[in-house]
């Protein structure tokens, strides 16, 4: 048999296998059985806390934090947001708002009860988005700045006399006047959208007192640009949150972080909040940066700063960089407007960096606090940000594949962090309406390129002024209608189960932050951004569904201690890159663009043997910027060293990688022979390796459909004699893997999963996770549907009478026979009890269904949500799989009076056979659905646009019988 199994390995129903007792970890350090059942409170899910700035009671604040302890959850992020308020006159920025004595009460309520509960509570930097103080105003130093431009157009021989051109694009008032310059006209340089100048006629104008009197020389046309410092006036989303009104700060100089951290040690640090953060503090947050600019995001002094990093004068460039109502306005031959862009961003980005996170991080560990943020919305090496933060964030709806999650865990794995986090859920028009399933499938993916912490968007506080059943909600209405995401809690019927969903998330959680990362490939990246969803050459399209695995780096994270090579490995300790990858910079035509210091960097790399591959013409490589006099040709010099190194490859098309790689004798950690949608996570903790699956990608639909898998896998592992073990994400069990097979390259196993499904693998010595010892050989192929252990000896299982064929890891065969077994038992007939959530209360519906109908079908149930329980009674002589089919949303399932092990909530099959008895068998199942079929009709005004949902168990249900049965006596030992 070539196949592991043929009709299956890894069959996803719950195998009750009944752990021994133990403690969760051995004296050694070791996992033992209770490590994973019941994952420590750091790794349990976080949500978003919306308040309506303070407009809360801090006796509700505490409550609430109950309520999170009591569904799993490790912490909750505070932040005053209220989109959906639209009538701003009802709120009381003066006495409720962000900073207040009412707002900094309602904080240490919250702090006071997580700590007493073994919560974390974070604090969002500022009201709302992006990072904003009352006491500043556009004028002030501190303010969010930007530079605008006026030009005119001067003929030939001409003059002009009068005000310095005005700013093209309005903004706030006041401004001040950097510099006036003229430039030539040159045609051959336009673009579509940009007039061509002439780079070398750029001179500076002289001005007096605002006014300018300059006559064009005798050729050509000319242009005439000023350029305009001002405030852009940008206050944070949704205000007003304070009194007086705040606004951004600039995110490029000490002076705006300077801001934030004097008002957070003048006002928000209450003695109580400093106290309580020591014992409940979590992280300070910052969402994604939003700087809002019609003109060029700016800051005082920028011009030296240009200068002193990158070794010349930005004045000449200046009109290649301006930018109006957010598009580029001049442009110069299209090599060095690309290359003086360039420029300006990465020094903006080293600003920004340097002053904005590593000045905010420095002082939040000084008030005991980590700093997390979302790195990303400006033209920005996001990869080097999140090797500076504590906890770099992505976002499920802005991130539009699993590479934008792949760039944040570079910089995370070389920095040596531990955590990434996910803003999860934030689906537009999403309230009310978002499935736990439709969550589970958008993160699936991305616990494979990395995520380790979902904050759930969100939970919001339970009320707010004009607030609507069922009660306050962030961003619902908005605009008048269905908002972003959803506002998970007890308001939701499904937060009945939702220490099931909570218990899945840390699991998992705990899995991807044990021990070190893992990955194959460092993608080499020019321009580090992300939320873009470009990807890698070959490794996003070809490698990844082909098991290789890899993360994006850009050029600062060489510099960290952890960037050197040993053993053929780039960050031996981290992630172990076995190969470095460089192709074109994707951001900026795909030119094959290095520094100096990089390429000297490659070269000692090569010469301490990775092997790294480059694609495109590097031998003609420029450097990213505007060149030096002979930098070009001393990077030349350089790369063509390193492309005489044995380990190092260059090819001209990305079908050659896989090429390349093999002659370097690079091969994956994880290999399957056919493409697949199987993506997976490593960790090494020790000598036990962890694999996370998952059959998916990043979207609730993808295009085209992921379909189920079944194939083989092999996996590298640690430890020579390591043993697989397959641990539950829904139940925390764990078991000894009992079929698979054992060779120099790693583990083979099959794997089989529906799409969106996840599960995980372990592989170390044996006796782990409290399993007990094994008498004998293991399987390595069989026929039967499964091979399992029971007590210690192999056991085989099938849903068909027959005789199955077992080969053993000591080359001998097992032949075992399965009597009869029942034919699958359709559950159609169901008594189903509904309670109906409504504004006024609940209603209980009683029914008997000759069939399984969905809700919205059934007259009395047509627009009700809630949560039904579906009751049956069956007669069953042997064990069975009971499968649900299609269920929404969340599930429960009883047999006979007892609750079993939660469902995965994506496969919903469980194995019942320990807990059936023979003869007759009452199974119970309890739906929990969304709210969006009662609020269209109680709230039409903003939910009557939503299409009623097909609710309730909607099967095909049915009892799928099998018989086990022990291989036979004489080949055990």
């Amino acid at each position: 048999m070539d196949d592991l199994s043929r009709r299956g390995f890894l069959f996803t129903a719950t195998l009750a296998v009944t752990l021994a007792s133990g403690s969760p970890a051995s004296a050694a350090g070791t996992p033992g059985a209770g490590w994973f059942a019941r994952p420590r409170r750091a790794v349990r899910p976080m949500v978003r806390w919306w308040w309506p700035d303070a407009h809360v009671d801090p006796a509700e604040i505490r409550r609430e934090v109950d309520v999170l302890a009591d569904a799993g959850f490790g912490g909750a992020e505070i932040a005053a947001v209220h989109h959906s308020i639209r009538d701003k006159s009802v709120l009381d920025p003066a006495r409720h708002g962000w900073g207040t004595p009412a707002w900094n009460a309602a904080v240490e309520a919250a702090l006071d009860q997580a700590a007493r509960r073994g919560l974390t509570i974070d604090l969002t930097i500022g009201p709302s988005w992006p990072a904003a103080v009352p006491t500043i105003t556009p004028e002030h130093p501190a303010a969010v700045k930007e530079l605008a431009h006026g030009s005119v157009t001067v003929a030939e021989g001409a003059t002009y006399a009068g005000e310095a051109p005005p700013p093209a694009v309005a903004g706030h008032p006041a401004r001040t006047l950097l510099l006036v310059q003229a430039a030539r006209l040159d045609p051959a340089n336009s673009t579509r959208k940009e007039t061509g100048l002439d780079p070398a006629s750029v001179v500076q104008v002289p001005v007096s007192d605002g006014r300018v009197d300059w006559t064009a020389p005798a050729e050509g046309e000319w242009v005439l640009i000023a350029y305009w410092e001002r405030g852009s006036g940008q206050r944070p989303e949704s205000g007003p949150h304070t009194v007086p009104e705040a606004y951004v700060v600039d995110h490029f100089s000490r002076a705006g972080t300077r801001a934030v951290i004097d008002y957070w040690e003048s006002t928000l640090l209450t003695p109580a909040v400093r106290r309580l953060l020591k014992r409940a503090g979590g992280a300070l947050f910052e969402d994604s940066i939003e700087i809002e600019s019609d003109a060029l995001p700016w800051t005082p002094g920028l011009l030296s700063e240009f200068e002193r990093r990158r070794g010349y004068s930005l004045a000449p460039y200046l009109p290649v960089v301006v930018l109006a109502e957010e598009d580029p306005v001049f442009a110069y031959d299209a090599v060095l407007t690309r290359h003086a862009r360039k420029d300006f961003w990465d020094t903006v980005s080293e600003l920004f960096n340097e002053h904005h996170f590593g000045m905010l991080r420095d002082w939040a560990h000084s008030i005991g606090l980590e700093l997390r943020a979302q790195p990303y919305g400006l033209q920005t090496d996001a990869i080097a940000a999140a090797a500076i933060l504590d906890v770099p964030e992505g976002e499920s709806l802005g991130f539009k594949n699993l590479d934008d999650y792949r760039c944040l865990a570079g910089g995370r794995d070389l920095a040596g962090r531990e955590v990434m986090s996910c803003e999860a859920g934030a689906y537009a028009g999403g309230a009310y309406t978002t499935t736990w399933t439709k969550l589970l499938r958008t993160v699936g993916g991305a616990y494979a390129a990395g995520l380790n912490q979902t904050v759930l968007h969100g939970f919001s506080y339970a009320t707010a002024p004009g607030a609507a059943w069922p009660g306050f909600a962030a961003f619902t209405p908005y605009s008048g209608t269905v908002g972003y995401a959803e506002s998970w809690g007890p308001r939701q019927p499904t937060w009945r189960h939702i220490a099931d969903i909570s218990g899945y998330f840390a699991r998992i959680h705990q899995i991807m932050r044990e021990g070190v990362p893992r990955a194959d490939v460092a993608v080499l990246r020019q321009t580090g951004y992300t939320k873009t969803g470009i990807g890698a050459a070959w490794f996003t399209a070809s490698g990844v569904p082909t098991g290789w695995t890899h993360q994006f780096i850009s050029a600062p994270l060489l510099d960290l201690p952890s960037a050197r090579v040993s053993g053929r490995r780039l960050a031996p300790s981290g992630p172990a890159y076995k190969t470095l990858f460089v192709e074109g910079d994707r951001f900026n035509a795909f030119e094959c663009t290095m520094t100096v210091a990089v390429a000297r960097r490659l070269l000692s790399y090569a010469r301490a043997g990775l092997p790294i591959v480059l694609l495109g013409a590097w031998q003609a490589a420029s450097v990213p910027g505007v060149a030096m006099e002979g930098e070009n040709e001393r990077l030349r010099a350089v790369l063509t060293d390193l492309l005489a190194e044995p380990s190092v490859r260059l090819i001209a098309d990305q079908a050659e990688v896989p090429v390349a790689l093999a002659t370097l004798g690079v091969r994956p950690d994880m290999r399957y022979a056919t493409a697949s949608t199987l993506l997976a996570a490593r960790r090494v903790a020790g000598d036990v390796d962890y694999y996370y699956l998952c059959n998916g990608k990043h979207t609730e639909n993808p295009k085209p459909p992921v379909a189920p898998i079944d194939h083989d896998v092999t996996l590298a592992r640690t430890s020579r004699d390591g043993v697989p073990y397959l641990l539950n994400p829904w139940t925390g069990r764990a078991e000894r893997l009992a079929l698979y097979a054992a060779d120099t390259d790693g583990i083979r196993l099959r794997v089989k999963l529906r799409p969106g499904e996840s599960t995980v693998l372990a592989i170390g010595r044996p006796g782990l996770f409290g399993t007990g010892p094994v008498k004998g050989p293991h399987a390595v192929a069989t026929d039967a549907d499964l091979v399992r252990y029971d007590g210690g000896t192999l056991v085989v299982r099938a849903s068909r009478a027959g005789t199955y064929t077992t080969a053993l890891s000591d080359g001998r065969t097992a032949t075992t026979v399965i009597g009869p077994v029942p034919e699958p038992v359709p559950l159609s007939s169901w008594r189903l009890e509904v309670e109906d959530w409504r504004p006024e209360g609940t209603t209980t519906h009683r029914l008997t269904l000759d069939r399984l109908t969905p809700w919205s079908d059934i007259p009395d149930l047509a627009d009700t949500s809630g949560i039904g329980v579906y009751t049956t009674d069956v007669r069953l002589e042997s064990g069975a799989y009971l499968e649900l089919g299609t269920v929404t949303d969340t599930c429960r399932v009883s047999l006979n009076g007892r609750r079993l092990d939660p469902v995965d909530q994506i496969n919903p099959v469980v194995d019942a056979g320990p807990h059936l008895r023979r003869g007759i068998n009452t199974i119970e199942v309890e739906v929990a659905t969304p709210l969006g079929n009662r609020l269209r009709v109680t709230d039409p005004t903003v939910y009557g646009g939503l299409t009623r949902q097909p609710y309730g168990l909607l099967g095909p249900v049915r009892l799928v019988p099998y018989v086990e049965a022990r291989l036979r006596p004489d080949l055990e030992p």
